[in-house]
């Protein structure tokens, strides 16, 4: 962690995108602060309907400089709303997720708990240009 003095870390933002299987774990250690009264995780999984068809798989592009920017860019709406926010994780999975596995991993630290799951409510994900099609199974 970087000092700003005072032996107080900057707030840091971990943003990741790949095609490695995520884990809650890594996004969770990347916002670990001693100061940290609460960390909070958000793990959006792939189901298995949408509209009343079987979903097989979700299969994630993205221009990767362009969303790499676009996640930092929510990082710091999200810290504008939240200032009490310690450090942010936002990894995102690209190329095929399966039913059942994570397509983003958020993670949050903040002195108490409020703070860290109302961040979570207010992370809009829609902002960040990453496009997105089913593998479904007509009923």
């Amino acid at each position: 962690m970087a000092d700003v003095g005072g032996g107080v870390a900057a707030p840091k933002d971990d943003v990741w995108l790949g095609t490695d299987v995520l884990h809650s774990a890594a996004a969770e250690a990347a916002v670990r602060d001693d100061r940290a009264g609460a960390v909070s995780t958000f793990v959006g999984t792939t189901r298995g309907t949408f509209q009343g068809k079987v979903v097989v798989r979700l299969e994630y592009e993205a221009y990767e400089a362009m969303a790499i920017k676009q996640l930092s860019t929510l990082c710091a709406t999200v810290r504008a709303k939240h200032p009490a926010v310690l450090h942010m994780a936002v990894h995102h999975r690209l190329g095929v997720v399966d039913v059942g596995q994570a397509s983003v991993v958020i993670s949050v630290s903040s002195p108490h708990r409020r703070e860290a799951i109302g961040m979570l409510r207010d992370v809009p994900l829609a902002m960040v240009p990453l496009c997105c099609a089913f593998g479904t199974v007509r009923l």
